[in-house]
């Protein structure tokens, strides 16, 4: 009967500790684990950042294969360099979507016999055939400008 009294004391069993239960040095121990924890693993996710741009930037660049643009002034948007990377004829073929690289942009329909240069009313819908370096390519090849 004795060690069923002891057993039921308070000064046997465990007590759950809380936040609210705690010691405020204890608490304060805890607060101060978890910020010294979230610094290493933030250190350490900075380290592994350097370390991987560090090996990037050890990588061999690719080649520059985009054409250059120059700057224009303000009403007209920017426009290839010539002379760099681009081909020496003056038209080329247009992609199957009727898209005109960068670097020969007017877009020229042959069954009408019509440029159209950026900017135009019809440009954006028009689905080429070929596009020329330039207006006057166009011309020289035979064709009219557009009348809007």
């Amino acid at each position: 009967m004795r060690s069923s009294f002891v057993m039921n004391q308070e000064v046997c069993q465990k007590r759950r500790r809380d936040a609210s239960s705690m010691r405020e040095s204890d608490r304060a121990a805890r607060d101060n684990r978890v910020v010294h924890k979230t610094v290493r693993r933030l250190l350490g996710l900075g380290l592994l950042a350097g370390l991987a741009y560090a090996f990037l930037r050890k990588l061999p660049s690719r080649p520059e294969t985009a054409p250059h643009w120059e700057a224009q002034p303000f009403p007209f948007p920017p426009q290839p360099a010539i002379g760099v990377d681009v081909e020496d004829s003056p038209w080329v073929e247009a992609a199957e979507s009727g898209a005109c690289p960068a670097h020969h942009p007017v877009k020229a329909k042959l069954t009408s016999g019509i440029f159209h240069v950026p900017g135009g009313a019809n440009y954006a819908r028009t689905v080429a055939d070929r596009c020329y370096l330039s207006p006057e390519a166009a011309e020289s090849d035979g064709l009219r400008a557009s009348k809007n």
